[in-house]
């Protein structure tokens, strides 16, 4: 019997391929929205603005304080009833866009915050400007405290890349889900879509450890 259901799973394997190629499609662009979210909402947490830090504030808690499936069914299908239509790709790439850069702000702005801020004040007395600053100086400094965790979120984006299958982006979640439906073996086809989902994982947690280890390392040194 197992042998019968792994035969069709494997003649459904161009099915889960194109569920693959959306969940990276999703992932990957979700991971470059948040990115630039992220990075400009941490500099204006880590900034001396209070309004802009008290607003960033309000938006990363509301982020951080609900769950993500929540925040897709907003988009989903709460905005159509006030007019605002989003097919299910643009909406699980905006919910996932804005709920990454929420944590991505917090990454930015604890690195940032981490760098002493004597290293300012020696900018400072050298004539540069506040961008220059920030790219000569404070960057290059807390690129070594954020790389780490920045790319762990990068491999929970990822993952949490599985809930836009509830509305109907098809992902490998939900070819797995589909694919169930005729093969009725769950340890097969959910085996499966962990497995597509750890191909897709592997090289980021491994890259993951090496920074870790790496920074350990220059700390050591230090």
């Amino acid at each position: 019997m197992w042998g019968h259901y792994t035969q069709q799973l494997i003649h459904s394997l161009p099915f889960f391929l194109k569920g693959l190629w959306m969940t990276i499609a999703v992932s990957l662009l979700s991971l470059i929205g948040g990115s630039l979210i992220g990075f400009f909402a941490g500099v204006g947490r880590a900034s001396r603005a209070r309004w802009l830090r008290r607003l960033l504030s309000v938006y990363v808690d509301a982020i951080r304080g609900t769950p993500f499936l929540v925040q897709l069914f907003i988009l989903f299908f709460i905005l159509p009833e006030l007019g605002v239509q989003i097919k299910a790709f643009p909406a699980a790439v905006l919910g996932l866009t804005i709920c990454s850069g929420a944590y991505i702000c917090e990454i930015f702005s604890s690195g940032i915050e981490a760098v002493p801020w004597g290293q300012r004040e020696a900018a400072i007395s050298t004539g540069l400007n506040r961008y220059q600053q920030l790219r000569f100086v404070v960057l290059p400094q807390a690129l070594r405290t954020i790389l780490p965790p920045l790319v762990g979120q990068y491999v929970l984006l990822i993952k949490d890349s599985s809930v836009v299958s509830v509305i109907g982006v098809l992902d490998v979640t939900r070819a797995g889900w589909l694919t169930v439906q005729r093969i009725p073996e769950g340890i097969l086809v959910f085996g499966l879509v962990g497995i597509f989902y750890f191909i897709i994982c592997y090289p980021l947690i491994h890259l993951v450890n090496y920074l870790e280890a790496r920074m350990t390392v220059q700390k050591f040194r230090l």
